[in-house]
């Protein structure tokens, strides 16, 4: 990052974080901006970064040229359109742990206001009436309480809840049974959950497959009484089924800090309910978040600029400093691979299929296979490819891509063999270690999808992935390719070398690199 920087900060940050910011360039501070306002913002800056309030819509983004990375002060990133901004090759970063604790203690005492009554008791004590009667409450000692996802944040609330006496079971199907031991948590089925606690808290992202997550269906599969808190996303409760639950008094109370429409419309029926406890969304509004999180934000933002690893990428792979270190030469050298078939290539390429083996085999592969990609795509179109949208832009174009994977390679400690399908021209790349001149190998019989004889072998044993929508990274991207089948060693310091060999086989293009 050789030149100053534009940020463009449209809602609340704190000083902390903009000074971070304002170190390395400029900053346009414009809080409050509509969807309209922050896409007049957008041209000729680096990088724009939101809270939960700022829309970032595909429209605006239209318009960002030059826009290089989105920050999220916070976790959600339902205001931000990740898919339109992917396609743009625009990486998008949250801060997923800044708050982790800020919304587990939030979480435990909204479960406390609603259990003990407290804001119904202070209302009733200030306006002077001073009488336990009516304020009975509950204790959570020997309830059960269900999360509805163990991640970071199920994970510190459920630490806290078994302080006070409760017992712990979860419905998390990416969770594996080490980690919910190692909480003291038991998992079960989603029905399970939802019939056997006494408290059932929410703590997954806002998607197509959790909105309404909690719907007339599972509130009707709810243990009768049970209490539903949600301090996560508005969204994942259907807020009129709700209702009809709290009327019916199958759900016993609800504890909210987000709704589905912030800020609520005036008179909304959940806004003046005795049975429900709401607050504007405070999950995270803690001196200590606050500042953890504008510091992050800033600092990854300032991160991707450079090309630097960043942990909170969300349209791309978030690798740490050691796994990139690791990565980068083959990073590099799978960039110019693929400027390399797509100079030598004769004909529309229609398929793509990468096998990694051995050491390699345990690596980022997908990081790997997309800095192929881009370096295939990046002279043929129309917009520019980096590793955020390069999945993206094969597949727009038609592009078939897959991996295989095998712990097994005879030759080198890591091999990578790639095969590209087209209509009309067929070569064969192999990068081998200096010195090493083995042109023209003959590798005759079916060539689709059959890298060579040890990998066929190693089969059984390997993985073989299609790729479906993949998080990626962005980063430094590598180098181009000038010379065509030369046998010429391409090369730069630090860096794996390259030899181009070139072979006819009809129909073709085949190439393999090694380290």
């Amino acid at each position: 990052m050789t030149a100053p920087v534009r940020v463009l900060v449209a809602d609340g940050l704190a000083e902390e974080g903009l000074a971070r910011l304002r170190g390395t360039g400029e900053v346009v501070v414009r809080a409050g901006l509509t969807e309209s306002e922050l896409a007049d913002q957008l041209p000729g800056m680096d990088a724009v970064i939101v809270r939960s309030r700022t829309r970032v819509s595909a429209a605006a983004l239209a318009r960002a040229d030059g826009l290089r990375a989105i920050g999220r002060a916070g976790v959600g990133v339902d205001n931000i359109d990740v898919e339109a901004a992917t396609r743009r090759g625009i990486l998008v970063l949250n801060t997923p742990g800044s708050s982790t604790v800020a919304a587990a203690e939030h979480t435990m005492a909204m479960l406390l206001a609603l259990v003990r009554r407290i804001p119904q008791a202070h209302a009733a004590a200030a306006s002077g009436r001073w009488t336990r009667e009516g304020f009975v409450g509950t204790e959570l000692s020997g309830k059960t309480l269900g999360l509805v996802g163990l991640g970071k944040i199920g994970g510190e609330v459920a630490r806290r809840a078994a302080a006070f006496g409760m017992r712990l079971r979860a419905y998390d199907p990416y969770v594996s049974e080490e980690r919910a031991r190692r909480l003291g948590v038991e998992l079960g089925t989603w029905a399970e959950i939802l019939g056997q606690s006494d408290v059932l808290t929410l703590h997954v992202p806002l998607g197509q497959d959790t909105r309404a997550l909690i719907g007339r269906t599972e509130l009707a599969g709810m243990k009768r009484g049970a209490l539903l808190v949600n301090c996560a996303r508005g969204g994942l409760v259907d807020e009129d089924a709700l209702l009809g639950a709290l009327d019916e008094g199958q759900v016993g109370g609800a504890a909210l800090d987000v709704l589905a429409q912030e800020p609520p419309a005036a008179g909304h029926p959940l806004l003046s309910r005795p049975d429900v406890v709401l607050t504007p969304h405070l999950g995270g509004s803690t001196l200590e978040a606050q500042r953890s999180i504008a510091v992050d934000i800033a600092e990854q933002v300032l991160a991707a600029l450079r090309g630097e690893p960043v942990h909170g990428a969300v349209n791309a792979p978030a690798l740490g400093e050691e796994a990139w270190r690791r990565l980068d030469p083959f990073m590099h050298l799978a960039r110019v691979l693929g400027a390399l078939t797509q100079q030598i290539a004769e004909g529309r390429l229609s398929a793509v299929a990468v096998a990694y083996e051995g050491e390699v085999a345990r690596m980022d592969t997908p990081a790997l296979t997309a800095s192929l990609l881009a370096g295939l795509l990046a002279r043929v179109s129309d917009h520019p490819v980096n590793l955020v949208n390069a999945l993206v832009t094969a597949k727009d174009r038609g592009l078939r891509i897959s991996e295989a994977h095998s712990d097994l390679c005879e030759d080198f400690a890591s091999q990578i063999v790639a095969e590209s399908q087209t209509r009309a021209h067929a070569l064969r790349l192999e990068r081998g270690p200096a010195g090493d001149d083995r042109r023209g190998r003959d590798d005759s019989g079916p060539a689709w999808g059959q890298h060579r004889e040890h990998a066929r072998r190693a089969a059984g044993r390997g993985r073989r992935r299609r790729h479906g929508p993949h998080r990626r990274r962005a980063g430094p991207a590598g180098g181009g390719a000038r010379d065509r089948g030369s046998g010429r060693h391409l090369q730069s310091p630090g860096r794996p070398a390259v030899r181009p060999r070139t072979q006819a086989r009809g129909g073709m293009i085949r190439w393999s690199t090694s380290s």
